[in-house]
């Protein structure tokens, strides 16, 4: 299957980008310049679709698009090469900003987001995360832009007992092993968030992302529900290296996108929302089951490779907490099926 994965055309992708576009304060956003690193990732690439969209409307926004590889921009964002709207700089997250031209918003979305790389690349997923936030918070106080920070229900570690992760949680965290290179990490640029804050005027709003999935996956996302998509798009049977009793709070990209627009345009500074809708909080098996039944096939369980095993998370239950993000008037659109169909439907070409 090809990097890009899918027709960006599909009635179901395009209805998603406009309901992004449906985000209130959006028009605030005409005329802005954007800057985001980790631009063909499966949040990045949905943004800037969602933009480029809006700037067929006559939006005129800007957008700097970082990454490390041309060839993989190219496939991931090469219909807008040729747009004036539109610029790629081939840019590694851990070096300076100073160089790229002032803007308004600046998105650090660079990160080592799945489990291979936690286990193979600790030290660089560290790297990326904390001299990518200290980078974009430096250009920020440079040109007074906003910086909106794209932080991780990893934060909040494993959970005691029942617990629901709400905002003020501080959670339970273990240095035991290189695992912990992505938390920490994560933890450590929210704290250069709100150091950079208090000591130099920085503007960060901050949001926590739940487990996010969708059409604008890459193919190359080792994560469990991203391995569960590949399968039922391969019409293989589903397999899962557990017992799937984990329970964890899932988004779909667009939700994900929408919340972290409205966050940007609507939130308060400094201050953590969670991002997660509360029907998309399943566990791990019933996740892998709507893949197979989407695919006609079945659920099979393996026993995990020792290093695939590094990489997972300890976590059993992680639920994030969504009411401050709902209580200032954010609504999800997508339920759990839906959710699961729509990537499926859009990545393989097919109506729902």
């Amino acid at each position: 299957m090809a990097e890009v994965g899918f027709n960006k055309q599909h009635r179901l992708y395009q209805d998603d980008l406009k309901q992004i576009l449906q985000t209130p304060g959006i028009s605030r956003l005409r005329g802005k310049r954007f800057l985001l690193t980790g631009a063909t990732g499966l949040l990045g690439c949905c943004l800037i679709d969602a933009l480029m969209r809006y700037n067929n409307d006559g939006a005129d926004i800007t957008i700097y698009a970082l990454g490390r590889s041309r060839e993989k921009a190219s496939a991931r964002l090469g219909e807008y090469f040729g747009d004036s709207h539109f610029h790629f700089v081939e840019h590694d997250a851990r070096e300076s900003l100073a160089d790229v031209p002032d803007v308004d918003y600046i998105i650090p979305l660079a990160s080592n987001t799945h489990p291979l790389a936690y286990s193979q690349y600790p030290v660089e997923t560290i790297d990326i995360n904390v001299k990518g936030a200290e980078h974009a918070l430096q250009k920020a106080v440079a040109c007074g832009a906003m910086v909106l920070y794209p932080s991780t229900v990893e934060v909040y570690g494993n959970a005691r007992g029942e617990d629901i992760f709400t905002e003020d949680y501080t959670g339970l965290l273990s240095l035991a092993n290189a695992r912990s290179c992505y938390p920490e990490s994560k933890r450590l640029s929210e704290a250069l968030c709100q150091s950079y804050t208090a000591e130099r005027g920085a503007k960060v709003r901050i949001v926590r992302l739940s487990r996010v999935f969708g059409p604008t996956m890459l193919m190359s996302d080792s994560k469990a529900s991203s391995q569960f998509l590949l399968k039922a798009l391969g019409g293989e049977d589903i397999v899962l290296k557990s017992k799937g009793e984990q329970l964890f709070s899932y988004t779909y990209v667009a939700d994900a996108v929408s919340a972290m627009l409205y966050v940007l345009l609507n939130g308060e500074d400094t201050v953590p929302y969670n991002i997660s809708v509360a029907d998309c909080n399943v566990r791990l098996k019933d996740f892998a089951a709507l893949c197979a039944e989407w695919g006609g096939r079945q659920v099979v369980f393996e026993l995990p490779s020792d290093v695939e095993k590094k990489g997972f998370s300890i976590a059993m239950r992680a639920i994030l907490d969504n009411q401050r993000l709902v209580a200032a008037g954010w609504k999800p659109q997508y339920d759990m099926r839906d959710a699961v169909f729509r990537t499926l439907s859009i990545l393989s070409n097919r109506d729902e």
